[in-house]
């Protein structure tokens, strides 16, 4: 597997799906019957292999025929598979062709979406060391104190003709955040060389990365920043789904070895050749750009996956300092429920993926269950490694999105009714469309500082990305 030879998943589709089996539908979890297609299996093996360094999509498809083959002896259109005696039929041949630590990531992950489906209780249990508490409870106490912990007190306010006042709230609060992380990191400034920004996606990295450097450049620290997008593998190598898909939220996507590789030799003073990665062509160019962190100056590193283990392995802890950041809001709905972090964060990304990547927010609703999928694997278990935790939530921009996307989710959530294909898709618009139709709009967004993190994603911002 640690070879790259590019096969095509239409092919396979061809071979296998339409030429060569029997097999028609597929039996999911829920009794939903679904149109067999080989290319799922194709990715399933091809995402296990990329977690252990495989790289071969050949051989993916070449194990995928050996399933078929093998689901073939015992289904058929009047009999069609579970998707568990699917996978069953995967482990099976991984382990016959010789390919134990790829059958392994795929069983070890098989396992972990058994226990996130079937053991809520038992998932809530082992969570709780994962979760901030103390943070947590630090802004829900800010929210009961400004009366922003429901939506039916940020409605009162916003009616009350208030909006400005909570807009102001907020970004202090954050500002404050922010301020209090870089005071602890100028307190350390003789022992830290390297500063670590970590979030799930669209969490605000990027501005709190800047307001961070600005105001350490104040108390004389000198920065030098690495951009870890440049050590993307090949758009080629990464797995993709039946859909077309690419996931780029998994660290595996990253070329975790030579970041390590230029990390160690950055803290022993070497200069290193940086690569450049065009995300026009999908393509990487290796050592392309020399790169030295001088005696003075402190690495600052944006990433996902700043928290992930591996990503910085090379540098002793004691020499990093690392931030998260997270809209950790609380704040209830009318159900009685706190509204799901992940659910602002998606919006943000609809938002600025539409105004500033040109894509259609359509298509990150349908992405999003990639980006929960590797940051409940890879993000959420390390926040609580971190030296401070940032919150980036702000009440207010409920309001904005209530204007800006509440036609849009109820169409969504009609779209995707019936199909099973979609499932995740629809839960997530039929959400937020119960929950936005229940906010005051606002579609008056001036009021909102330039430099402000919302800013990022809504456009308009004054900073420099």
């Amino acid at each position: 597997f640690l070879s790259l030879d590019g096969g095509t998943g239409r092919d396979l589709k061809d071979r296998a799906g339409e030429n060569m089996s029997n097999i028609t539908h597929v039996t999911k979890r829920s009794g939903v019957q679904v149109p067999f297609n080989p290319d799922r299996i194709t990715n399933a093996i091809y995402r296990a292999a990329v977690a252990v360094g495989g790289r071969d999509k050949n051989k993916a498809e070449e194990l995928t025929l050996q399933v078929v083959e093998l689901l073939d002896e015992s289904y058929g259109p009047d009999n069609p598979p579970h998707i568990e005696d699917i996978q069953d039929c995967v482990e099976k041949v991984l382990i016959e062709n010789g390919h134990a630590k790829v059958a392994k990531a795929y069983i070890l992950y098989r396992e972990e979406r058994d226990r996130t489906r079937n053991a809520q209780t038992r998932r809530a249990a082992t969570s709780r060391g994962n979760v901030p508490w103390a943070k947590i409870w630090h802004v829900l106490d800010w929210a009961v104190a400004h009366n922003l912990h429901s939506v039916q007190h940020l409605n009162e306010r916003i009616l009350a003709g208030e909006f400005l006042n909570i807009i102001h709230e907020s970004e202090t609060a954050y500002e404050d955040d922010v301020h209090e992380a870089a005071a602890m990191i100028s307190e350390m400034v003789d022992t830290i060389r390297v500063v670590i920004v970590s979030g799930p996606s669209s969490s605000g990295k990027t501005t709190t990365t800047i307001k961070l450097e600005q105001q350490l450049k104040q108390d004389g620290m000198s920065f030098k920043a690495l951009n870890v997008d440049n050590y993307f593998f090949d758009l080629e190598m990464h797995p993709k789904d039946e859909f077309g898909d690419y996931d780029f939220e998994t660290p595996q996507a990253l070329d975790i070895e030579l970041i390590n590789h230029h990390l160690e030799g950055l803290m022993n003073g070497n200069e290193v050749l940086i690569p450049l990665y065009d995300f026009k062509t999908g393509k990487r160019k290796l050592d392309q750009t020399p790169f030295k962190l001088e005696s003075n100056e402190i690495l600052l590193i944006d990433s996902l996956h700043g928290l992930y283990p591996e990503m910085t392995h090379a540098v002793p802890p004691e020499l990093k300092f690392m931030v998260y950041i997270e809209p950790l809001l609380q704040m209830k709905g009318n159900d009685g429920k706190y509204i799901r972090w992940t659910d602002l964060r998606l919006i943000r990304r609809m938002l600025r993926d539409s105004a500033h990547r040109a894509y259609d927010p359509q298509r990150t609703l349908e992405h999003w269950h990639y980006v929960r999928s590797s940051e409940m694997r890879h993000i959420i278990p390390y926040q609580n490694t971190a030296d401070y935790i940032i919150n980036s939530a702000m009440p207010y921009e409920l309001s904005l999105y209530a204007h800006n996307l509440l036609d849009s989710f109820k169409e969504w959530e009609g779209k995707y009714a019936n199909d099973p294909l979609r499932e995740d898709a629809y839960i997530r618009a039929s959400r937020l469309n119960q929950l936005l139709s229940t906010i005051e709009p606002v579609g008056d967004d001036s009021s909102v500082p330039s430099e402000s993190v919302l800013r990022e994603f809504i456009g308009g911002s004054t900073l420099n990305y």
